[in-house]
């Protein structure tokens, strides 16, 4: 029997729809269908300048904005041949793991609304406003956050905020110590664990990225390869389970890296600019990869004589690990209602996904 899940469906963040294949009530087989939120973002951007293009970036997805700005800014950077200032430098990092750890939150509210589990899905929404209220702080947006600029940041932040930032990081902390185990234990662990098995050999060849990967024990994050990860002592984190379960818990697991991330960007931090002065676009092309919450997040960038966008292609960590799901994943679960749990458990994002 065929089983439609959406394209408008409760437990579904963003609209799209899911095709199951049934026997009885154990899956078979699955598709995902796209297509309800294209926007043509990489077609607009072309032969705009990178400061109009620059809002489009940031609008790709109201989830994770921090990351697509930041991650066009550095292409861009690549091409014009500009390196921010150090505080500009710890400002990005501190600005992109509390962008993390709202985005974690909100996927791991998501599990828990896929599993009917109201009351747990609504906690992870109250602890997401402490970071969200910590983003507004320092940006004065909580969603479109078009704070990266080529060169730096656009506004600085001042010392008594930066540091409230430890003590609030510490209570949410706290929240997220004490929600994990439920995730681990009790009703809520007979809903996802050995539920979605995704194996290693299966997350490489997929392949999955981010989260979805380093649940199943993929030791790889693109933060490793950033210069100024690599100065705050970066190593990425795994699990080994490769089912639901585990992928909550690798989400809970960053939150809590991702607040020591921030507080060792604190301790470097020092007053100084924040942008360099006039930078200018040059000719040419670039690709960068940076580590979305979601996983690989890869901007494509070639620029003509004016400096004008001449090309433009972005590739989002949810392209692979929607199709990991479905290959994978969604095959041989045992009960439609199991299949919810295993896609919300991807934590996909369409509004990147279909740009």
């Amino acid at each position: 029997m065929s089983v439609p899940i959406g394209p408008l469906h409760p437990a579904l963040k963003e609209p799209l729809r899911i095709k199951l294949e049934t026997e009885g009530e154990r899956i078979v087989d699955a598709e995902v269908e796209l297509g309800h939120v294209h926007r043509g973002i990489e077609k607009a951007m072309i032969g705009k300048s990178w400061d109009k293009a620059i809002y489009l970036s940031s609008r790709v997805c109201g989830i994770c904005s921090g990351v697509h700005n930041l991650t066009f800014v550095e292409t861009m950077e690549k091409i014009a041949e500009v390196e921010p200032p150090d505080r500009a430098r710890y400002l990005r990092v501190i600005l992109n793991e509390l962008d993390r750890i709202q985005s974690h939150l909100i996927g791991n509210m998501a599990v828990a609304l896929g599993i009917e589990h109201e009351t747990l899905a609504l906690w992870q929404l109250d602890i997401r406003e402490d970071a969200m209220d910590l983003i507004e702080e320092i940006v004065g947006h909580r969603i479109i956050l078009d704070w990266a600029r080529l060169g730096g940041v656009k506004l600085n932040v001042e010392e008594g905020e930066l540091r409230s930032i430890p003590k609030e990081l510490e209570n949410l902390r706290e929240k997220v110590t004490r929600y994990k185990p439920m995730f681990q234990g009790g009703p809520v662990a007979m809903r996802t664990k050995n539920i979605g098995h995704l194996s290693k050999e299966e997350a490489e060849r997929a392949p999955a990225t981010g989260p979805i990967a380093r649940a199943s024990g993929v030791e790889f994050d693109w933060r490793q390869e950033h210069p100024t990860y690599q100065e705050l002592n970066f190593s990425p984190i795994t699990q080994e389970e490769g089912d639901v379960c585990a992928r909550v818990v690798q989400r809970f697991d960053e939150i809590h890296q991702s607040a020591e991330i921030i507080e060792r960007a604190l301790d470097k931090i020092e007053p100084g600019p924040i942008r360099r002065e006039n930078p200018e676009m040059k000719t040419g092309e670039a690709r960068y990869s940076g580590e979305a919450p979601r996983g690989e997040l890869t901007y494509f960038i070639k620029t003509d004589r004016e400096g004008n966008i001449e090309d433009a292609t972005i590739r989002t960590p949810s392209i692979l690990n929607v199709q990991a799901c479905v290959d994978f994943m969604l095959g041989g679960a045992p009960t439609v209602p199991d299949a919810v749990a295993i896609y919300e458990s991807v934590d996909p994002c369409i509004g990147c996904l279909e740009r």
